[in-house]
């Protein structure tokens, strides 16, 4: 990645795209899934298209803006406002308001971000511009994209999409939906379904698993790094653990692929993720080969079933939509399966679909994707885009460095480093 590239970004004022046909004026409760805390936040995506001539003639903006009015009219929520109700409870509005869409150009190819496209990206606020006044999750628009042109005839498509109305998997479903209806179809092959009666709490809720990813927190003041000093480095982790030291290994779990009692039915877009904890200890996890960690997680996401998933919708009413626990937690999310580089709008596949920042939002510094990624060598690996402090990045460049310089992979007993994979950066 061209870390050091600087290019010009020119804008049109954004403009809202409402849907081209009239919608239903309602309002649509989430689920109590959906409006937990550590899902309240803006999950930014960016796609980088290559120029192709059989396009010649057609504007990816025009083309990408029809398509969005007409996609709205089927997923007309998304067009709507969240409010928060008693309880903390959120519902969509379906107000017909409409989305943020923004026409840019860049004086840029993509040849000059380099051969290896991943975050952190240069001038991704210039890619991605978030409107003043639009970043909260209530009351603002659902949902900002912005198309952005560049020299060469590729194109940039960015998007934020606000996370308590979709996940990753909802995430792609509309956005295959806006390819497919760019590229000509009067309707998405998947029709959207909003049914969230599965992942709501019941009455009277009641919860019947020990949610460990739900703690109160502990009082760590003083031993806290300051979240405002964070630095950006994309590469592969070693951490220092103390052997004693608690090590939560915290999952996220699909209920789509779960063997559940009752399947959420095909075309759900909502949020169907939790957040299965496994607890060990650093000490453990260091004299114990791979597969004892392996199997903790495991046991973990074996863990979820339906009627652990009411339970975690049961925890929210009745603990007041806690946050997740932050001490000692390091949540990884696999995105190298998600297929956001197979979304196409008529320009072919993605050169690179997926996170554009890899690591921030409700959990700075603590969330971050396992992204795929192939280096100019053509091997295929992953790339961990990762948020730390300044005096911990700079202790962990020089020991990653130190490592790889000594070809060292694997951890020893007794070490407390663990977790050292070759980079491929």
């Amino acid at each position: 990645m061209a870390k050091s590239l600087v290019f010009k970004v020119k804008r049109r004022d954004p403009e809202l795209i409402t849907p081209s046909k009239p919608t239903l004026h309602e309002t649509k409760l989430l689920s109590d899934i959906d409006d937990q805390d550590s899902l309240r936040w803006q999950v930014p995506l960016i796609q980088f298209y290559n120029h192709d001539p059989n396009m010649a003639g057609k504007d990816p903006v025009d083309v990408i803006r029809k398509a969005l009015a007409k996609t709205l009219v089927f997923y007309y929520p998304f067009a709507g406002r969240l409010r928060e109700g008693p309880g903390r409870k959120l519902m969509v509005d379906c107000t017909g308001e409409g989305v943020l869409f923004i026409e840019a150009d860049a004086d840029v190819t993509l040849k000059e971000f380099g051969d290896a496209l991943h975050p952190p990206f240069p001038c991704l606020d210039e890619l991605l511009y978030y409107v003043p006044g639009s970043s909260d999750v209530i009351n603002t628009p659902l949902m900002l994209i912005q198309v952005t042109r560049l020299k060469c005839g590729g194109f940039i498509f960015a998007i934020r999409m606000n996370h308590t109305l979709s996940d990753a998997s909802g995430m792609l479903q509309f956005l295959s939906a806006l390819g497919e209806i760019s590229r000509g179809m009067s309707k998405p092959s998947i029709s959207p379904v909003w049914s969230r009666e599965l992942l709501n709490a019941r009455d009277p809720p009641r919860v019947t698993y020990n949610h460990r990813e739900y703690d109160p927190e502990p009082d760590n003041k003083g031993t806290m790094f300051p979240l405002d000093d964070m630095v950006h480095r994309t590469f592969f982790i070693a951490f220092q653990l103390d052997s004693n030291e608690e090590v939560r290994i915290i999952c996220i779990a699909d209920a789509r692929s779960k063997s559940v009692d009752q399947q959420l039915p095909y075309g759900y877009y909502g949020n169907a993720i939790v957040f299965p904890v496994a607890v060990t200890t650093a000490g453990k996890l260091i004299e114990n080969p791979l597969a004892y960690a392996l199997n903790l997680v495991k046991k973990a996401k074996a863990s979820v079933n339906k009627e652990y998933m009411h339970s975690v919708a049961d925890l929210m009413v009745i603990k007041g939509r806690p946050p997740l626990t932050t001490a000692g937690l390091y949540l990884v999310s696999d995105v190298t399966r998600a297929g956001f580089r197979d979304v196409d709008f008529g320009w072919g596949k993605a050169v690179y679909g997926g996170p554009a920042k890899g690591g921030d939002g409700a959990l700075p510094g603590q969330a971050v994707f396992h992204i795929p990624f192939t280096n100019d060598k053509g091997e295929k690996g992953l790339v961990i885009p990762v948020f730390l402090p300044t005096q911990v990045m700079e202790r962990l460049v020089k020991e990653l460095d130190s490592v790889l310089k000594n070809n060292i992979n694997q951890p020893t007993k007794g070490d407390h480093k663990f977790g050292i994979i070759k980079s491929s950066l």
